[in-house]
């Protein structure tokens, strides 16, 4: 079982209390999780991703791909086949599949494409405007004077 101590985090930061029950759900969810089919996870670029997975004897049509509260779900769905092959050997693998994806905030899922038996998913980051760190301009605070002799003079 893996603990992370949080403590040293929480003297210089805020707000990121929610991290600890994320990466023990993940630290859980890995050690149970199935291994099939294999996939890479690349950084193609500052905010651009790309997920590869071994999808070999699947085609478009037996594939779904989902994006629901930011999870991304691959599915493969392969018909059942009642054939009279007589197998010596069975090394490929055609069954069904399930495979999640946890993403960040502000990832979005940008394309698929399935070439050579790789399914390649592209995503990328899209922070909004209003969250893009922006710079504040300091302005003069002269402040404006009154000369009370001015004043009862009038």
């Amino acid at each position: 079982m893996r603990n992370f101590d949080f403590a040293p985090l929480y003297r210089s930061t805020v707000g990121f209390d929610h991290l600890r029950p994320l990466l023990n759900a993940v630290s859980r969810s890995e050690s149970n999780a199935p291994s099939y089919p294999p996939y890479n996870i690349e950084l193609i670029d500052k905010d651009q991703y790309r997920i590869s997975m071994a999808v070999a004897g699947f085609t478009e049509k037996e594939l779904d791909i989902n994006v629901e509260k930011q999870f991304l779900t691959v599915k493969s769905r392969k018909p059942d086949e009642e054939s009279n092959r007589n197998y010596l050997y069975q090394g490929i693998a055609a069954r069904n599949f399930e495979r999640r994806f946890q993403l960040a905030e502000h990832v979005e899922v940008s394309g698929a494409q399935l070439a050579s038996g790789l399914l390649h998913i592209e995503l990328s980051r899209e922070v909004p405007e209003a969250m893009k760190p922006k710079s504040i301009p300091i302005t003069r605070g002269d402040s404006k004077l009154i000369d009370v002799n001015q004043k009862d003079a009038a």
